[in-house]
């Protein structure tokens, strides 16, 4: 590879999107930036929030057609003029494209997977791309659960490496910061519980709402539950949760008036703020047939700000939080399991921001771009090893 390697990144999930496959890939193009020259491929609206030092080509966002053909064009045209070292897919969506545009410069193929891009039935993804992503001189996945995934869909096991996703690790909000939040919104001194991200069916808000919350305020009478996020807009294949049908539920199970709405917050000094305001972080990922869930980003984004993480242990969620140092793991499903440890956690009196932030550090984002530099560098016969530190 060239003293500076040159790294293309192809991909639709980028800001001005939001999500956590969107910061994952901004991040991406940023940190590879340290390591070699970076170009991006990338929806509408996306070079206008380009990290420093990268240039994004756009595409019409939507319909995805448009979005895939027009992805393709100018990555085949960019790489045959440009010559990179690495095509990298953002994700399995743009693994089709990135391949053949690789093979047409005579690069190296690569693609990041999140879980949810391996296990799609679609007949005409697996049929396409599919064989294009088992052809990738390298596979890397966001978590071990997302591994497997791979493996089972036909990825050879020595070609995968493991990059988790990565988090800012930002100053702790100050005390006058968190209480001036709580004051706007009313919320005096009572217990907090705090849920971040899209409002989808996997996500399961709903369904904690209707089975766990109310078993929570039985025994914590002014327990609070602050929803941050809402239903995803442009998230392929996601299925919505609405605001009002949560609410709705929220009002059948008696506890309407321990649910407050904050909306999509993309400011992160912002939303770190809110963070330091919790008492507790809920993460209650359904188990859903052909639905995982990669890895679980907002656990570990909470863990950064020293907030622990209650959350059903499945797919990649079990890499994203640490038993007993940044959190607890509860059998999926078990709403009265999840409800039980949201309680014993309030009510422990243990701090577990040192121990949440300690764990968090080994997710930074510098750290998980020398790991991405690392995987589609390294030569591919190699063992199967995980880029990322170790969780114990």
């Amino acid at each position: 590879m060239a003293e500076r390697p040159r790294f293309l990144l192809v991909t639709r999930n980028l800001p001005p999107l939001v999500g956590g496959m969107e910061r994952l890939n901004w991040h991406m193009a940023e940190e590879l930036a340290r390591h070699g020259e970076v170009r991006v491929i990338g929806p509408a609206g996306a070079a206008a929030q380009a990290p420093a030092g990268v240039e994004i080509i756009e595409v019409p966002l939507r319909p995805l057609w448009k979005f895939l053909g027009g992805a393709f064009f100018k990555a085949w045209k960019l790489a045959r003029a440009w010559r990179p070292d690495v095509v990298i897919a953002g994700s399995g969506l743009t693994a089709l494209p990135v391949w053949l545009a690789a093979r047409g410069a005579k690069a190296r193929a690569a693609a990041y997977v999140h879980g949810l891009d391996m296990a799609v039935s679609h007949p005409v993804y697996r049929g396409l791309w599919f064989p294009a992503l088992r052809r990738m001189e390298r596979i890397i996945a966001n978590s071990e659960a997302t591994r497997a995934l791979a493996i089972s869909a036909g990825m050879a096991a020595s070609r995968i490496r493991i990059v988790h996703p990565g988090v800012q690790m930002p100053a702790l909000p100050d005390a006058d910061a968190t209480k001036r939040f709580r004051a706007e919104h009313g919320l005096g001194d009572v217990p907090l519980l705090l849920s971040v991200g899209r409002l989808s069916t996997r996500k399961g808000l709903r369904e904690f709402v209707r089975h766990a919350l109310p078993r929570i305020v039985q025994s914590v009478p002014e327990a609070t539950l602050l929803v941050v996020g809402d239903a995803p807009n442009d998230a392929l294949r996601a299925g919505v949760q609405t605001i009002d049908s949560i609410k709705a539920v929220a009002a059948q199970a008696g506890v309407a008036e321990r649910l407050r709405f904050l909306g999509q917050i993309t400011d992160y000094g912002q939303l770190g703020v809110v963070y330091g305001a919790a008492d507790v972080h809920v993460f209650p990922v359904r188990e859903l047939p052909g639905d995982p869930e990669g890895f679980g980003m907002v656990a570990v984004e909470a863990a950064a700000h020293g907030l622990p993480t209650v959350a059903f242990a499945t797919g990649g969620v079990t890499d994203a939080v640490a038993e007993g140092r940044s959190g607890c793991l509860v059998k999926p499903g078990d709403y009265d399991a999840l409800a039980d440890a949201v309680v014993s956690t309030l009510k422990s009196g243990v701090d577990f921001a040192q121990p949440c932030r300690d764990f968090a550090r080994q997710f930074a984002w510098d750290v998980f771009g020398d790991g991405v530099a690392r995987a589609v560098s390294s030569d591919v016969d190699a063992p199967h090893a995980s880029t990322s530190s170790s969780r114990s």
